[in-house]
C-alpha cells in the first residue's frame, strides 16, 4: 500500500490532525522497521516492536537533542527555565532528581477522591463555556486542585497553564512564546508561595510530593527546611502542563468515541462503563499520537544503523493499532483481555500519570453526560483537530 494515497495526510506529523490517520499509519508499518522520511529529514518507527526498541534505548537515544536541550526560542526566558529543569525533558542525573517524588505522589492518590474533585470542579465550570475549552478546564482546574490551589484561583492557574504549554510547541507564535513565559514566570512564583506556606493538606497531590521531596533531601543529606529548588518548583509546573493537552484529547477523544458509536453510550451510564470507555480510547484513539528521540551515539536499531545527531519519529499511536501488540486492532473493544498501550510511554520515560489521567478523563466525560448534550448533533456539525505536531485534542463546531 503507498502511504501517498487514499487521501493519507501528507506525511506522519501532518497525521496527529487529520480525520482518520489510521488507515496511513497501517500503511507505514508495512514498510521498513525504521523508515526514513526525507521530507521531515527524520527516521520514522511504526510497529509496536520497533517503538519499544527505541524508547528502551536510553543510554544512546536522548529526549532532547544534545546541542538544545531547551528550545532556541525560549532559551533565556522563565518558560525556557522551566523547560530546562521537566523531568520528562532530562536524561542523565538530572532525570532521577524528582521523579521519585513525583511517583510515589501519584501512585498514592486516592482515585476516588480524585473523581469527586473533578465532578465538583466541572459544576463550577460555566455551562455555557464552549466544550472545546471545557475539556481543558475540569482536568486542569482539578489538578491545580490536588496541588492546593484555592478554588478562586483555578480558573487563572488554568489560564496561565495554557498560556504556558505554547512553548511546548513548535507551531507557537513569538506572541504566545511571550505570553508563555509570562504564564511560567506567574507560576513559579505561586508555586514557590503555595510550598512556602501552610503545611499542604493530608493526601493532596501537593503534600504526595513534598513528602517524597523532603524524604530524598534527609536520604541525600540536604539541609531540612531549604527553601524549596527551583527544579522542585519547575517540576511541579511540568506536573499540571503535562495534565493540560494530554487530558483535553483523552476526554474529547472519549467524548468523540460515544458521538461515533451510539452502542457505546449504554455503557456510559455506568462509572465502570466510562472508566472502560476511556482506557479503550487511550489506546484506539490516543491524545499523544507521537514523541522524538534524538540519536546521542551510533546505534542499530531494527538492523538499521543510526548516525549521532539522528532523529525518531516515534508512532505511539500505530503501534498502539499493531496487530501483533492488540488483535483486532482496529476495533473499539471496551474489554480486551490485554489491552496494551505506548500512548503514556514505556521505559524510563513513562509516564507516572496514567491512573490521573483515565480517572480525569472518565470523571470529565462523566460531568459533560450529566448535562445532556445531543451527541447526534454534535456528530452532524462534526469537529476538527487542533494544530499539533503530537496530540489529538478535538476542536468541536
Amino acid at each position: 500500500m503507498n502511504p501517498a494515497t487514499h487521501d493519507f495526510p501528507a506525511d506522519p506529523v501532518a497525521a496527529v490532525t487529520h480525520a482518520d490517520p489510521y488507515p496511513y499509519y497501517a500503511a507505514l508499518r508495512e514498510g521498513p522497521p525504521l523508515a526514513w522520511n526525507d521530507t521531515l529529514r527524520l527516521w520514522v518507527a511504526s510497529r509496536a516492536d520497533v517503538v519499544e526498541q527505541v524508547l528502551q534505548a536510553h543510554a544512546a537515544l536522548r529526549v532532547r537533542p544534545a546541542a538544545e536541550p531547551v528550545p532556541r526560542a525560549i532559551v533565556g526566558s522563565a518558560a525556557g527555565e522551566v523547560f530546562g529543569h521537566l523531568v520528562r525533558m532530562n536524561d542523565g542525573a538530572a532525570h532521577p532528581a524528582h521523579r521519585p517524588a513525583l511517583q510515589r505522589a501519584l501512585a498514592g492518590l486516592d482515585l476516588n477522591a480524585v473523581r469527586e474533585a473533578a465532578l465538583l470542579v466541572a459544576q463550577r465550570v460555566p455551562a455555557q463555556q464552549a466544550l472545546s475549552d471545557t475539556l481543558f478546564s475540569v482536568p486542569v482546574q482539578t489538578v491545580a486542585h490536588l496541588l492546593g490551589f484555592a478554588d478562586d484561583a483555578l480558573p487563572q492557574v488554568e489560564r496561565w497553564m495554557r498560556d504556558f504549554v505554547a512553548c511546548l510547541s513548535p507551531l507557537s507564535t513569538a506572541e504566545q512564546l511571550q505570553q508563555a513565559s509570562a504564564a511560567a514566570g506567574a507560576l513559579m512564583t505561586r508555586f514557590e508561595v503555595l510550598v512556602a506556606g501552610a503545611t499542604p493538606r493530608h493526601g493532596t497531590l501537593l503534600a504526595g510530593v513534598m513528602d517524597g521531596t523532603m524524604a530524598g533531601a534527609l536520604a541525600d543529606g540536604s539541609a531540612e527546611g531549604a527553601a524549596p529548588s527551583r527544579s522542585l518548583l519547575a517540576n511541579l509546573v511540568g506536573l499540571l502542563s503535562q495534565t493540560c493537552d494530554a487530558s483535553a484529547g483523552l476526554l474529547g477523544n472519549s467524548l468523540v468515541a460515544l458521538v461515533r458509536e451510539p452502542a457505546l453510550r449504554a455503557a456510559a451510564r455506568t462509572r465502570d462503563g466510562l472508566q472502560a470507555v476511556v482506557e479503550e480510547t487511550a489506546r484506539h484513539d490516543p491524545p499523544v499520537h507521537n514523541t522524538r528521540r534524538f540519536v546521542a551515539q551510533p546505534v542499530t536499531l531494527a538492523g538499521t544503523p543510526l548516525a549521532a545527531g539522528d532523529a525518531v519519529l516515534v508512532l505511539l499511536a500505530s503501534a498502539n493499532r499493531d496487530a501483533s501488540f492488540n488483535p483486532d486492532p482496529d476495533r473499539f473493544m471496551r474489554v480486551r483481555a490485554r489491552r496494551r498501550m505506548l500512548g503514556f510511554g514505556h521505559g524510563m520515560h513513562a509516564c507516572p500519570g496514567q491512573a490521573l489521567a483515565c480517572t480525569l478523563a472518565a470523571a470529565g466525560l462523566e460531568a459533560l453526560l450529566r448535562r445532556a448534550p445531543d451527541l447526534d448533533a454534535l456528530r452532524r456539525r462534526g469537529w476538527l483537530y487542533r494544530p499539533s505536531v503530537n496530540t489529538r485534542i478535538p476542536l468541536f463546531h
